[in-house]
């Protein structure tokens, strides 16, 4: 006889066939699984919306927010250098510190967004270390789907288990309730990619030929012609101080051009690119200079300046300040036939010229040239002025943006900052002082009121789909208790292994858990079969705590496709691996982590407790 838990069950059939087949966006089926459950009378208008009204989907917007913050304010960045710092290019050191690096950083902010991270840096170290970077790439993506398992706002699956216990009249998950748990599925994780390395791809490739644009020091090597760039520190005694730039002529007395400014030392330090003419310099300041070796060697003996070397650190935030391109001149430009000089570019532009290639040739002296269509310019100034270039199309066509605009950090100067939100926001959520809500909507706040992002900023960090996934599916759950769905499973698996005790129960759990994300996203999953945990835990008269770990465990165990959660299918195209490749290493991964949980899970939360 046809039912109401009959039409619920087959909705999950169709809404699992529709994921799994990856031609329909995940969001619109959950719209459409919201539309269906409201049109066949399984649930009121109401019950169907009430998704939408979630604490879960206010939460994981501002996690978002937050994790773009960290992003913003170069703390990812921050991390990639310490890896490659770290690591060397011991193969093993680097599984180890990567893996550790993308699942502690994972706990704190979307683990989507750390493999986005994480790729190129990654990409960088195999490069360097002439490792392959197919061997590297998985065991990374595989490290930030475990970070889903270390705090309670890792990953949605674990707020939408913690919800269902609170619905059912338990006790929320603390901040770090099961962290013990995810930390053993790391450190196991770690131990099985060092010692069954031989299971992971090898992808010859290479990454000289990789697609992707230049670095801004590749780019200048093509346009260069006898000029450098050098830092110097400018001393007490030195006849620069107080003096403007413009009153210094260094322009016309060494040929030399002043790049950008260094001001202060640690949390004050101060750097600006291309300055204005009216800067006063400072003892202390550091200049970042640019032109022939004569004339440097003349201005550091002259004006008493003492050579800077910048540190790998120096170089980078001067990246993250300067920005380059390279521009062709329109062939109806109204800078043809006039110089460089002429036009006054530097100062309507506050962009630099570091060089210039006429019919592909590098041009000496270039400043004083008369301009002609096609000419090609390399220009470096502050990003924001970089960038509006690519608006006067009638003066220029841009035609390479290096490498390094995509790795900009246009906060780092507030990382401080971002570090002090985040530890209030873990510090607040692991005393329980406020709602676990009220705590991320305060550091979302609080990211946009010290400017480490702007409003703008932060609507654009949140993905708009996965709040529709999320409200959309976790109806499905209500559906379920409303038609008796979820009794009828409960009692299947109570006949089934419901005399073998909470240990068969767990991994019964587990392994449904599992199977049900090859198909569904990893919320879904975790939205249908907590509920399920809760109710069996009760028939056993055991405690819901280990069995709702195991779901929220088994949620972020996706190691067996690359088709089951954007985490391991943004590493796909990079490692240039195969389906199967994914099967061989995340099989026997998958049941290492049933294995730890099955043991680990009941000394946190033993199954008397409740």
């Amino acid at each position: 006889m046809w039912s109401d838990s009959t039409t619920v069950f087959l909705i999950i059939a169709v809404t699992a066939a529709l994921m799994a087949s990856n031609r329909v966006r995940f969001d619109i089926v959950a719209l459409l699984v919201v539309l269906t459950l409201m049109l066949s009378g399984i649930l009121t208008v109401g019950e169907a919306l009430a998704g939408f009204g979630s604490p879960v989907v206010m939460l994981v917007a501002c996690l978002l927010v937050v994790g773009e913050m960290l992003d913003r304010t170069g703390v990812a960045a921050a991390i990639g250098n310490w890896i490659l710092k770290k690591g060397g290019s011991n193969e093993t050191r680097l599984y180890v510190v990567i893996m550790a690096s993308a699942g502690l950083l994972g706990a704190v902010m979307s683990s989507t967004a750390v493999v986005a991270i994480f790729i190129p840096i990654v990409l960088r170290v195999a490069a360097e270390t002439k490792l392959q970077a197919s061997r590297l790439l998985m065991p990374m993506s595989y490290a930030a789907l475990i970070s889903g398992m270390l705090t309670l706002i890792a990953t949605t699956p674990n707020l939408v288990v913690s919800e269902e216990l609170k619905g059912a009249g338990y006790s929320e998950f603390g901040f770090f309730s099961f962290t013990p748990v995810g930390l053993a599925v790391l450190v196991v994780a770690i131990a099985y990619i060092v010692l069954g390395r031989r299971l992971l791809p090898r992808q010859e490739l290479d990454l000289s030929k990789a697609p992707g644009a230049r670095s801004v020091f590749d780019i200048w090597a093509d346009y260069r012609v006898d000029r450098d760039y050098r830092s110097a520190v400018i001393d007490d005694h030195s006849s620069l101080v107080g003096v403007s730039l413009k009153e210094a002529a260094l322009d016309t007395r060494f040929g030399v051009r002043i790049l950008g400014i260094v001001r202060g030392t640690g949390a004050g330090e101060e750097r600006t690119p291309s300055p204005p003419s009216s800067t006063l310099l400072e003892s202390g300041d550091t200049l970042l200079f640019f032109g022939g070796e004569d004339g440097l060697v003349r201005l550091m003996e002259e004006l008493h300046l003492s050579l800077f070397t910048p540190t790998e650190r120096n170089v980078q935030r001067w990246l993250w300040e300067l920005g380059a391109a390279t521009v062709s001149i329109h062939p109806e430009s109204a800078l043809i036939g006039k110089s460089l000089c002429d036009a006054e570019f530097r100062s309507r532009n506050r962009l630099q010229v570091l060089g210039m290639r006429r019919n592909r040739e590098p041009v000496a002296e270039y400043e004083n040239v008369k301009l002609a269509s096609s000419d090609s310019l390399f220009l470096m100034g502050p990003w924001s002025d970089v960038k509006q270039l690519q608006s006067q199309r009638h003066d220029y066509v841009v035609t390479e943006m290096p490498a390094e605009q995509g790795q900009v950090v246009p906060e780092y100067r507030r990382m401080p900052l971002a570090l002090f939100i985040l530890s209030v926001m873990v510090l607040l959520s692991i005393f329980d002082v406020i709602p676990l809500v009220a705590t991320v909507i305060i550091a979302a706040l609080a990211a946009v009121f010290t400017r480490c992002m702007t409003m703008e900023d932060a609507y654009r960090s949140i993905h708009w789909s996965s709040l529709v996934l999320v409200a959309g599916m976790l109806p499905m759950a209500d559906a379920l208790e409303k038609t008796g769905g979820t009794a009828l499973i409960v009692d299947a698996l109570m006949q089934g292994v419901g005399d073998a005790g909470p240990g068969i129960m767990l991994t019964v759990l587990f392994f449904l858990t599992a199977a049900l994300g090859l198909f569904l996203s990893n919320t879904a999953s975790a939205v249908l079969v907590a509920p399920i945990a809760i109710v069996a835990a009760e028939s056993l008269g055991v405690s819901p705590y280990p069995f709702a770990v195991a779901v929220l465990i088994a949620a972020s165990a996706a190691f067996v496709t690359p088709v089951s959660t954007p985490v391991v299918t943004l590493v796909v195209e990079p490692g240039r691996y195969q389906f199967m490749d994914f099967v061989k290493v995340g099989v026997p991964l998958l049941f290492l982590t049933w294995l730890t949980t099955l043991l680990v899970a009941p000394m946190i939360f033993p199954y008397g407790a409740s």
